[in-house]
């Protein structure tokens, strides 16, 4: 499954999600954002492997924001990952 979009803030933001058994088997974030340190993102790609896709948006939101406590994210938010995973796992 893959959900492209371009977020309010002008951004585009892809997310590529492959899943088994209802979950994640592996998922791809790309875009124009920034995530410093770059293998911030590698980490939060890792976080999402074998999560159910009915998580909650207060579970996930939760599990991205400790993976990224030592990050900065620029031109995204938890928020807007949280949104463009669950519409492209419904």
């Amino acid at each position: 499954m893959r959900i492209t979009e371009k977020i309010s803030n002008g951004k585009l933001v892809t997310l590529i999600v492959s899943v088994s058994n209802d979950r994640v088997d592996n998922i791809r974030i790309t875009g124009d954002f920034f995530l410093y340190p770059e293998e911030s993102i590698t980490a939060l790609e890792s976080n999402f492997l074998g999560i159910p896709v009915s998580i909650s948006d207060a579970e996930l939101s939760n599990k991205i924001s400790e993976v990224l406590k030592n990050s900065t994210l620029i031109g995204l938010t938890i928020e807007d990952l949280v949104r463009l995973f669950k519409k492209v796992v419904q």
